[in-house]
C-alpha cells in the first residue's frame, strides 16, 4: 500500500505517461543530435535495412565505431560523436544509431564525404625483453613494447600483457574477436612460462599450486607445474596457467615462500615463441592463427556442455 492506494494501481498510472513523456520528447531529441549548420532530412537518423545491432549466425559483423577506428579515424568514444553528429554515411545513408553493425566488405562507409576502407587483420608475435612496459603511454619514460614493432602501422591489441620484469611471448592482432577469446577467462586458452625461482619448490609446493593457492583476489592454481632443472640454489619449473590474472605466478609463488627471480612466458596456446631472438617480431602463419580458433571455439564448446541442463518439471496426470 502507498497512502491508501495499492502498489500495481499506481504503475498502471505512470507507465502510460512515461511512454507518452518519450513519444513527446523524440523530436526535440533528434533536433538536439543535429550538428550546428547541417539541415535534417527526414529519415536520416534511421537505419537503413540492411543494418543490424545484432550479430546474426556465422558472420562478420563489426560495430561501426570500431570499424571507424581502427581505420585511423579515431578513438571509438570520437568514432561516436561523429556517428551522433550525422557525419558518417553507409551506402550513402546518414547513420546516426550507436550500437549499428555491418559486414565491412559489403558496404561503403564515408565520413564527411572520405571513403574508409576496412582494416586488414594482421597477426605478429613479439619477444618482449624485461625493462619494457605493455602500455601506450608511460609519464616516466621507460621504454614501451611498441616501440619494439614500428613496422606495425594498425591500431593493434596486445594479447596476454607481461610485466616490466617479465619477458617472452606477446601475440598483437587488430582481431578484436580472436583477442578477446584468447584472453578471456571463459576460453581458458593455456599460457606456458618458464619460471626461476628461489630454493627448489618441494613436492607439498608443486600439489598447492595444482591445488589452488588463496590470494587477495580469490584462489588460483596452475594447470600444469613441472621442475625443469637447478642453476645454483635456484630452480627452473615450467607453469601452465588458463587464468590471466595480474602478476599471478609471482604472487603464487611468494605466497609458498619462493621469489620468482625470472619469468619468461614461452607460448600461448599453441603459437610458441620458439627462437624468436629478443626484441624481435614476425608474423604468424595462416596455420598458427587458425589453431588458436580452433582452440577457443573447442572450448568455448566444453564450457557449454558444463552449464546445468535446465530443470524439468513433471506434471502428474489427474
Amino acid at each position: 500500500m502507498l497512502a491508501g492506494v495499492e502498489l500495481p494501481t499506481v504503475l498502471e498510472f505512470v507507465a502510460p505517461l512515461r511512454c507518452i513523456a518519450y513519444v513527446a520528447l523524440q523530436p526535440r531529441l533528434r533536433e538536439a543530435m543535429q550538428p550546428i549548420g547541417q539541415v535534417a532530412h527526414p529519415g536520416d537518423g534511421d537505419n537503413p535495412p540492411f543494418l543490424s545491432r545484432r550479430r546474426p549466425d556465422n558472420s562478420r559483423m563489426e560495430r561501426l565505431n570500431k570499424l571507424l577506428a581502427h581505420a585511423g579515424v579515431g578513438s571509438r568514444r570520437f568514432c561516436d560523436e561523429l556517428i551522433v553528429a550525422g557525419r558518417v554515411r553507409i551506402d550513402g545513408k546518414i547513420v546516426r544509431e550507436l550500437g549499428t553493425q555491418l559486414e565491412p566488405n559489403d558496404h561503403q562507409v564515408m565520413v564527411d564525404d572520405h571513403p574508409i576502407h576496412a582494416e586488414k587483420f594482421v597477426y605478429w608475435a613479439v619477444n618482449k625483453p624485461r625493462g619494457y612496459l605493455c602500455s601506450n603511454h608511460d609519464p616516466s619514460g621507460r621504454p614501451l613494447m611498441l616501440d619494439l614493432v614500428p613496422h606495425i602501422e594498425q591500431r593493434v591489441y596486445t594479447v596476454g600483457r607481461l610485466d616490466e620484469d617479465s619477458e617472452g611471448l606477446l601475440l598483437l592482432t587488430n582481431d578484436g574477436d580472436l583477442a578477446n577469446g584468447l584472453m578471456h577467462p571463459r576460453y581458458a586458452v593455456e599460457k606456458t612460462y618458464e619460471v626461476l625461482v628461489a630454493g627448489s619448490p618441494s613436492g607439498e609446493d608443486i600439489k598447492q599450486l595444482l591445488t589452488g593457492v588463496w590470494l587477495s583476489d580469490g584462489r588460483v592454481k596452475a594447470g600444469f607445474v613441472k621442475k625443469m632443472k637447478r642453476q645454483g640454489e635456484s630452480t627452473w619449473l615450467r607453469v601452465v596457467l588458463s587464468e590471466g590474472k595480474n602478476r599471478e605466478i609471482r604472487r603464487m609463488l611468494a605466497k609458498l615462500g619462493h621469489k620468482v627471480m625470472r619469468l619468461k612466458r614461452t607460448a600461448i596456446g599453441t603459437v610458441r615463441l620458439d627462437r624468436l631472438p629478443k626484441g624481435k617480431s614476425r608474423k604468424l602463419g595462416q596455420t598458427e592463427v587458425e589453431s588458436l580458433r580452433r582452440s577457443i571455439a573447442r572450448r568455448s564448446r566444453s564450457a557449454d556442455d558444463k552449464k546445468p541442463a535446465p530443470e524439468v518439471t513433471q506434471t502428474k496426470r489427474r
